[in-house]
């Protein structure tokens, strides 16, 4: 078993562990227990009632914080020539063509967080999936990075976008913030994030659809956040 610190520790007594709090009021104390010497990411765990391994009860999308992450993204935009201009002005840290498919298949390159493309450019960065797909780089329609409106995609990366996915064992793990961003702003991207979760749902879904969900820090406890009061 892991030995866990005094400051953990002490952050596990300030949580009752059986309690189903209210969102605000986990946010508050997800805050309180966030005592690392950095600024800890504020993390989202919510298990569905749905099952993984079949198509028609995929969760998949994607949807911009109004707080943002409180994380710099590199974005690389992959477009036709006549509208890399486009892409630099609305913010891609790189914007290219072709020349950008050999350096990471050449250079083995992966300075970037997002890749935003146009369908027309699909083709040629699809031979790159065996690469960018375990990496989670892949762009997808679902996740708004395949896009005609390459500018309003760069943009909405920069700005938090997010994408949340359902995985093996039917729970979905996104970053909501920071703990310095207080527990106002956390609120607003989890209720943000969790509205978009909820309007997702499979119409193969049965039964209660959000089994858990729980907010934790980087190096906290995870609390418990009563379903009953997400809709």
């Amino acid at each position: 078993m892991a030995f866990k610190g005094k400051r953990y520790q002490d952050s596990v007594k300030t949580v009752e562990k059986t309690k189903l709090y209210d969102p605000s009021e986990a946010l508050e104390l997800v805050c309180r227990t966030a005592t690392a010497k950095f600024d800890e990411t504020i993390e989202l765990h919510v298990r569905l009632g749905v099952d993984s391994r079949h198509a028609d009860q995929q969760v998949r999308g994607a949807v911009v914080l109004p707080n943002g992450t409180g994380k710099t993204v590199r974005v690389l935009a992959i477009c036709k020539d006549n509208r890399v201009e486009e892409a630099k002005q609305a913010g891609a840290d790189y914007a290219g063509s072709t020349e950008y498919i050999e350096k990471i298949q050449k250079e083995n390159w992966f300075d970037f967080d997002v890749i935003i493309t146009s369908p027309d450019m699909m083709g040629q960065l699809g031979r790159l999936g065996k690469i960018l797909g375990p990496k989670g780089l892949m762009p997808n329609p679902k996740a708004g990075t395949v896009t005609n409106d390459i500018a309003r995609g760069v943009h909405e990366a920069k700005a938090g976008k997010i994408e949340y996915r359902l995985e093996k064992f039917n729970i979905i793990h996104c970053p909501i913030g920071k703990a310095s961003f207080g527990a106002e702003k956390l609120n607003e991207n989890f209720s943000t994030l969790m509205s978009a979760i909820i309007k997702a749902k499979p119409a193969a879904a049965k039964g209660q659809y959000i089994k858990s969900c729980v907010v934790a820090s980087t190096m906290g406890p995870g609390i418990r956040v009563n379903s009953a009061k997400l809709g």
